[in-house]
């Protein structure tokens, strides 16, 4: 084993031993991490800025000391006086190892940038927000009434919108006077009408009557990524939505891995909810920018989030969390003013978070619930939130039952050896001939397929980088199709799957997808490690759903819908014929997109929608997969591809598992069916 320092980049979860003094850009590009650079490494460009985490991480089995880094030197000094680093930042090509170290890559040092696939889903939504524009005439000063400005402004709102009795922050009072002269007494007002927290409030006034809109936010907090939505609130039409990746990643790609990180370090729970503030905030200065509005529009935000980012987000240590009987501080709606979380919008902004259901299933499977209303439907449907914490629902109009399932990163692409976010240039899709077991692709930017013409002109300018979540799903789907993968899991060797591309490493065989060596690029493969981890990050998914079908007494589902960013990006067959959800015809399996940001936007424009899934969250029954014992059996039968134990019909119906045991020597090259299948549109 290397005694030499161990360098681990987050978020692409590369690491390698690497010889002290050795300076991070060296390291991030033997290893192919994804870190920008223009200038050679001499400190000219800061395209390759890093941000070095300290601390213990038990989840990489290392800890890292303060001097893990050499210190700043006169370049980083020069440029951090001429342009300014942001704090704790490094520049990579001048910090150089010492010592182990956990180093993260953010988004804007990443050649190939994040696509953060969490857009907002068209959706009918009644627009009742919590805070609406009024135009009103004030009656003047007179010296025989001697009211204030501001009871002369409530007198008239009252008078002519029927509202009720009315407050005015500080800054509303300061800017009260010269707006009412400017306007000649005629203003708009934007006025928080109230919930059960706040009471009814001018929170903005403009001269005349204002002819432009005022703003909310409907954010999806997640464990990998963070998506926002600007949306009129007049109108209820979404102007912008962004993401980033969450700046926490570097503390752990999985919520376990945060909770005992602030479990392992005094201040660990601060610096994660530091680091997401940061995060949110440049991310609703980017929205904003894209949308060419003021941010002292926003008026109003939601929040959806697991458990432990709804704890991280308001600053509360998760400890609890990581523990039996996992407490949550609350699990009720929040409502809050933006200022008492560090939020960079208007002064005044409110900020709802919806309530969370239980210790593992959060305020995200409650938006959930909002968006697709499992609690309405007259045939019984499982909704599946697939992201590295899964949130499982089950139900129709008698009951529903909720639980969570940790499926870990490694649908995100993470954990995967040739595996990567989802970026330009990263794999998608993928088919493999069942008879020639040759593999053909499409990558993220390109709309060609691998085997077309004019395919390698158009991936020219990002290469074929790696293989991001949806593209190893199809993968490992498409070689148990084709026989290179048994049931088991277990890849063939050339000789059992009539293909060179299989080939030995280590003790077992992994598959070639694409060679790029010749041109500087990567050799893309799929290990058995790979398959090992989607096995139990898809076993841990139909465990949970297979477990809420026992509560419910059933075998079978009606309806399966996906939902997540990650979900619309799913092929139903591909999903069905690893066992990541229960047998069910493939026109019955659908995708709801970004659910929870659909819910976070009908709750931001609904102030009603708020009371109803506050009702609705009362009434769904919580399932801990934790405590059941029924959970490992079905664990451990899911593991296998599609499953030991459940034999889906249906499944079987429509497709052809080839029958093949790679556990043996030579191997039956005819063994199984095979038939040419039509490339997937």
């Amino acid at each position: 084993m290397s005694k030499d320092p161990l360098v681990i980049f987050t978020p692409s979860g590369k690491r390698g031993h690497f010889p002290v003094g050795t300076p991070i850009l060296t390291a991030a590009r033997k290893l192919g991490v994804d870190l920008d650079s223009a200038c050679g490494g001499r400190g000219i460009c800061s395209k390759c800025q890093v941000t070095p985490s300290y601390g213990e991480f038990s989840k990489h089995g290392v800890t890292v000391a303060k001097d893990a880094l050499s210190e700043w030197n006169t370049v980083e000094d020069r440029y951090n006086e001429k342009r300014g680093l942001i704090s704790g930042r490094r520049l990579g090509c001048q910090a150089k190892v010492q010592g182990d170290i956990v180093v993260d890559v953010p988004a804007e040092s990443q050649v190939h940038k994040q696509v953060v696939r969490k857009r907002a889903e068209a959706r009918d939504i009644v627009v009742n927000p919590s805070t609406r524009l009024y135009y009103v005439e004030v009656q003047e000063p007179d010296m025989h009434d001697p009211s204030g400005d501001l009871e002369r402004l409530i007198t008239a709102l009252r008078k002519e919108w029927e509202l009720p009795e009315l407050e005015a922050d500080l800054s509303v009072l300061k800017a009260l006077q010269p707006v009412l002269r400017k306007g000649e007494w005629k203003v708009t007002c934007a006025v928080h009408l109230g919930d059960d927290t706040f009471s009814p409030r001018i929170m903005q006034i403009w001269p005349g009557y204002y002819e432009g809109s005022i703003y909310g936010l409907a954010v999806d907090l997640g464990s990998t990524t963070i998506a926002a939505h600007l949306c009129d609130l007049g109108s209820g039409e979404v102007v912008a939505s962004s993401g980033i990746m969450n700046p926490q990643i570097r503390f752990g790609e999985d919520l376990m891995s945060r909770v005992s990180y602030g479990m392992m370090n005094a201040s660990g729970a601060d610096e994660m909810t530091d680091a997401v503030l940061e995060g949110m905030n440049a991310l609703f200065v980017q929205i904003a920018a894209e949308a060419e509005i003021d941010r002292n529009l926003i008026l109003d935000a939601v929040f959806v989030c697991n458990p432990v980012m709804h704890h991280l987000l308001l600053g509360i240590d998760p400890f609890e969390l990581g523990q039996a009987p996992f407490a949550l501080t609350t699990s009720d709606a929040l409502a809050l003013r933006a200022v008492e979380l560090g939020l960079n919008l208007h002064p005044a902004a409110r900020v709802y978070v919806l309530p969370c259901i239980a210790g593992h299933v959060g305020a995200d499977a409650a938006a959930v619930a909002l968006s697709e209303a499992p609690d309405k439907s007259e045939d019984l449907v499982l909704v599946v939130d697939v992201g590295t914490n899964a949130e499982i629902l089950l139900g129709n109009k008698e009951k529903v039952l909720a639980c969570s399932s940790p499926t870990g990163p490694a649908f995100e692409g993470a954990q995967i050896s040739s595996g990567q976010r989802a970026a330009p240039g990263a794999i998608e899709r993928i088919v493999i001939d069942p008879v020639t077991k040759e593999p053909h692709f499409k990558v993220i930017g390109c709309d060609l397929w691998s085997d077309e013409d004019g395919f390698a002109a158009e991936t020219a300018a990002t290469g074929i980088t790696g293989i991001c979540g949806s593209g190893i799903i199809e993968a490992v789907a498409e070689m148990r199709l084709a026989g290179i993968v048994d049931g088991p899991g277990l890849i063939g060797s050339a000789e059992q799957t009539g293909t060179d591309r299989c080939f030995p490493e280590g003790r077992t065989n992994s598959f070639l997808i694409h060679d790029g060596t010749a041109d500087g690029g990567p050799r893309i493969t799929v290990t058995n490690v790979d398959i090992r981890q989607i096995q139990m990050a898809k076993a841990a998914l139909y465990s949970g759903a297979r477990l809420l079908m026992d509560k419910f007494g059933v075998d079978k589902v009606d309806r399966v819908v996906l939902a997540g960013a990650f979900g619309a990006h799913i092929s139903p067959k591909h999903a069905m014929v690893l066992g990541m959800i229960p047998d069910a015809p493939f026109e019955n399996v659908t995708s709801a997109g970004n659910a929870a940001g659909t819910g976070a936007r009908i709750a931001l424009l609904n102030t009603d929608a708020r009371k109803d899934i506050e009702e609705t969250v009362r009434n769904i029954h919580k399932i801990e997969t934790a405590i059941e014992p029924r959970f490992q059996e079905h664990f451990v039968n899911a593991s296998a591809i599609p499953n030991s134990a459940e034999p889906f019909p249906i499944l079987n119906s429509l497709v052809d598992l080839p029958d093949v045991n790679h556990n043996q020597g030579g191997g039956d090259k005819s063994e199984g069916r095979r038939r040419r299948r039509k490339r997937a549109s």
